[in-house]
């Protein structure tokens, strides 16, 4: 996993999974970074290898859901995020997953309620001690890239302080998201003070905030002196902006991903979730796709609903003679 020069997927819950990964990977994404899935949850789950689809999926023993679905065709790209207060854990989190992905990223930006309750996220920033614990004890045990994402801390001198900290435990990059904890995604991306953190580093720093078109990853790579640019909310909304074509049509890329939904059998929740993001950001649920993807129950339903009927007959009928049902 190299860190110069590559455009990134950010960590996005219940829409950085395998469909959405492969979609922005298609269009022109290096680095594809899974949603946070917390060691807590990962710990009760099982590695299965599923034939049918071609995936390595890690399944809650006690569910019998899929927590974290992967294939080859991402394994040289993916990173697979961390939600952890703790560096056993974390560790053993990480042993289960680091022969099917690229690198480990622990996750100490998110400001969501139920990270911070447990310690996690963006609670770490304030406990650099155990930070330091956590990610020494990864990068002596585990032979492959670490990595962590952290927001900015109360003022640029505190954050220089806890990145330069983050970089003596020996991590290959450090990811920062310009804004502060108590910030809002409305509120402009702090891009000078990335560039404090960049300027401080020897290792790759990856820029995160305010991209939402192609052109936005040079401004921002000259604005910060970042080595990697990563974005979310830009690629949530259009994936295709990881093109130095352009932006293919929404209708389009949407389209591309409920085909991918179907093809790796994706939660149906999470597929719905997704789209509606999508939707919401251009259009309204209100109007008729929007009332058709709420009201949706199965991945059949968003196949007619998105004039890909046929598709769907054809992967389901191919994923049935592979069982070898009758």
């Amino acid at each position: 996993m190299e860190y110069e020069n590559k455009l990134v997927l950010a960590p996005m819950v219940r829409v950085g999974t395998l469909p959405f990964r492969l979609l922005a990977a298609e269009y022109g994404a290096d680095i594809t970074y899974g949603e946070e899935i917390i060691d807590h949850k990962l710990l009760k789950c099982d590695r299965r290898v599923n034939e049918h689809l071609g995936s390595i999926d890690f399944v809650e023993k006690k569910t019998e859901s899929v927590v974290f679905r992967t294939c080859n065709e991402e394994r040289n790209h993916v990173v697979f995020q961390i939600g952890t207060s703790d560096a056993v854990r974390a560790l053993a989190a990480a042993q289960m997953v680091c022969k099917d992905v690229a690198a480990i990223d622990i996750n100490m930006g998110c400001p969501k309620a139920f990270s911070v309750s447990g310690g996690m996220g963006a609670a770490l920033l304030s406990k650099p001690d155990l930070i330091h614990d956590i990610l020494t004890t990864l990068k002596r045990n585990l032979n492959m890239p670490v990595t962590c994402k952290i927001r900015l801390l109360k003022s640029s001198q505190d954050t220089v302080e806890l990145a330069r900290r983050i970089e003596k435990t020996g991590v290959s990059a450090l990811a920062v998201h310009g804004r502060k904890v108590a910030d809002r995604p409305r509120d402009p991306a702090k891009w000078a003070e990335i560039a404090d953190v960049v300027a401080s580093l020897s290792i790759p720093v990856i820029a995160n905030g305010d991209v939402f078109e192609y052109d936005d990853f040079q401004r921002i790579k000259v604005a910060t002196g970042a080595s990697s640019v990563m974005v979310a909310r830009g690629a949530l909304w259009n994936a295709s902006i990881f093109s130095p074509h352009g932006k293919l049509p929404w209708e389009d890329v949407k389209r591309e991903y409920v085909r991918k939904s179907i093809l790796w059998d994706n939660d149906i929740k999470s597929t719905k979730h997704t789209l509606k993001e999508m939707i919401v950001h251009y259009s309204c649920l209100e109007l008729p796709e929007g009332k058709g993807v709420i009201k949706s129950d199965s991945s059949a339903d968003l196949a007619r609903l998105y004039g890909e009927e046929k598709y769907y007959e054809f992967v389901t009928k191919n994923r049935y003679l592979a069982n070898g049902s009758r």
